[in-house]
C-alpha cells in the first residue's frame, strides 16, 4: 500500500495523542480495578478494529486483512510477554499503585525501539529478498524452542537483569526505595535513579527482546511498513490494561506456548514459501484470509483446551486436598 508522508505524520500524531490521553487519564498513581482495565481494553480493541476497517475502506481490503492478522498475532505474542512482566514487577517489588506508570513508560520505550527495528527490517527486506529465508528459519526454530520449553513444564521463578541494565545501574546508582513517581533523586549529594526508572528500563528492554520473534512474524504476514508499525503500535498500547485485566488468569492459559509455537511455525513456513516464490520457484503461497483463519483458530482452540485443562487440574488439586484433610482428621 502506497502511504504518503502526510498520512505517516498524521498517524504518528494520532498515536501520540492517544498515548497522551492514556497518560493523563492514569497520571495519578492508583490501584487499577478490573472494571477500569476491562473498559480500556475494550476501548483499545475497538480503536484497533476501527483503524483496520478504515484501512479496508480507504486503503485496500488486503491492507486491512494484513493489519488484522498482524494485530492479532502481535496481541497474542504480547499476552505471553505478560508472564515476564509479572516476574519483573515481583523482582523489583513494584507497589501496585505504580505498576501502571511502569508499564506505560516501558511500553512507550518499546514502541520507539520497535519503530527503529521495523524501519531497519523494511529496508533490509526491500533490498535483500533472501532475508525471508532467515526470518522463516528463525521463526521455525523459535517455535521448536517454545514447544521444548512447554514440554519441560519449567517456569522461571525470577527475572534476571541483563548486562546493559546492570551497567546503567552501576553508572548512575540506584536509590534504596521508591519515591513516588520520581525517576531521579539526590542521595548523598549525588543524583541517582529510583527503582521506578530501573523497572521501566527493564520492561522496555525485555520487550525489545520479544520483538526478535514478533517483528519477523508480522513481516511474514505483510511487508508493508505502515501496516507493520500500526499493528505493533495498537497491540502494544493496549498491553498495559491487558496486564491488569488478565494478570490473574495467565496461569490458566497452560497451552498458550503450544498455540504460539504453532502460529510462529506456520508463519515461518509462509515466509519460506514466499522466499521461494520470490526466487522464481513455483510454490503455493498462503493468502491473508487463510493466515487469519489459522491464527484465530489456533488461539481459540488453545484458549478452550487451556481452560479445560486448568479446570481439571483445579478439581484434581481440590480432591487431593480433601483426601489429605480426611486422612489427617
Amino acid at each position: 500500500m502506497d502511504v504518503s508522508m502526510s498520512v505517516w505524520v498524521l498517524t504518528v500524531l494520532g498515536l501520540c495523542a492517544l498515548i497522551a490521553v492514556d497518560f493523563f487519564i492514569g497520571r495519578k498513581p492508583h490501584d487499577v480495578s478490573i472494571k477500569e482495565a476491562g473498559i480500556w481494553t475494550v476501548v483499545w480493541i475497538v480503536l484497533a478494529a476501527l483503524f483496520g476497517v478504515g484501512l479496508m475502506v480507504w486503503g485496500s481490503g488486503q491492507a486491512g486483512g494484513e493489519f488484522f492478522a498482524g494485530f492479532i498475532t502481535e496481541k497474542s505474542l504480547s499476552v505471553d510477554n505478560l508472564f515476564v512482566f509479572i516476574l519483573i514487577m515481583a523482582k523489583f517489588s513494584v507497589p501496585t499503585q505504580l505498576q501502571q506508570r511502569v508499564l506505560l513508560f516501558g511500553v512507550l520505550i518499546a514502541l520507539v525501539l520497535r519503530a527503529i527495528f521495523i524501519a531497519a527490517g523494511a529496508a533490509v527486506i526491500a533490498n535483500f529478498s533472501w532475508v525471508f529465508y532467515i526470518f522463516g528459519a528463525f521463526l521455525i526454530y523459535t517455535a521448536w524452542k517454545l514447544i521444548k520449553e512447554a514440554m519441560t513444564d519449567e517456569e522461571d521463578e525470577e527475572f534476571e537483569e541483563n548486562r546493559v541494565l546492570k551497567s546503567i545501574e552501576k553508572k548512575f546508582g540506584v536509590a534504596d526505595q521508591y519515591h513516588g513517581t520520581k525517576l531521579f533523586i539526590q542521595q548523598h549529594g549525588k543524583k541517582v535513579m529510583t527503582p521506578l526508572l530501573v523497572v521501566m528500563l527493564a520492561i522496555g528492554m525485555t520487550d525489545v527482546l520479544f520483538a526478535m520473534d514478533s517483528i519477523p512474524a508480522i513481516f511474514g504476514l505483510t511487508q508493508d511498513p505502515y501496516v507493520v508499525f500500526t499493528a505493533n503500535a495498537f497491540a502494544l498500547m493496549g498491553l498495559r490494561q491487558l496486564y491488569f485485566l488478565i494478570g490473574g488468569l495467565l496461569k490458566k492459559l497452560v497451552h498458550l506456548s503450544y498455540g504460539l509455537s504453532v502460529i510462529l511455525a506456520f508463519i515461518g513456513v509462509k515466509l519460506v514459501l514466499h522466499a521461494l516464490h520470490e526466487s522464481g520457484v513455483h510454490v503455493p503461497e498462503i493468502s491473508i484470509p487463510v493466515s487469519l483463519s489459522v491464527i484465530c483458530g489456533v488461539l481459540i482452540i488453545t484458549t478452550i483446551t487451556s481452560l479445560i485443562a486448568s479446570k481439571k487440574q483445579a478439581e484434581k488439586d481440590a480432591a487431593e486436598a480433601a483426601k489429605k484433610d480426611s486422612i489427617e482428621a
